[in-house]
């Protein structure tokens, strides 16, 4: 049984969501030869303060990438 563990910031819609999901059970399907019913697919949205690189907070290089571009976000 294929599993299938998917972390990404929150923001995607449930439409998007409904996509991507399809769009991996039909290539699991094709590639492993299974039966969709085996597919699982756990989606884990995370927050973007929760989650960094190189020693930054991803909600803060947002905060900086508004501030080169001059918007304003919050």
């Amino acid at each position: 049984m294929p599993l299938v563990n998917i972390k990404m910031f929150k923001g995607r819609t449930l439409d998007q969501k409904r996509k991507l999901v399809k769009a991996i059970t039909d290539d699991m399907v094709k590639i492993l030869k299974v039966e969709p019913e085996w597919v699982t697919i756990f989606i884990e949205e995370l927050e973007m303060e929760h989650w960094s690189e190189a020693g930054v907070l991803h909600s803060d290089k947002m905060k900086i990438k508004s501030k080169k571009s001059g918007k304003s976000k919050k």
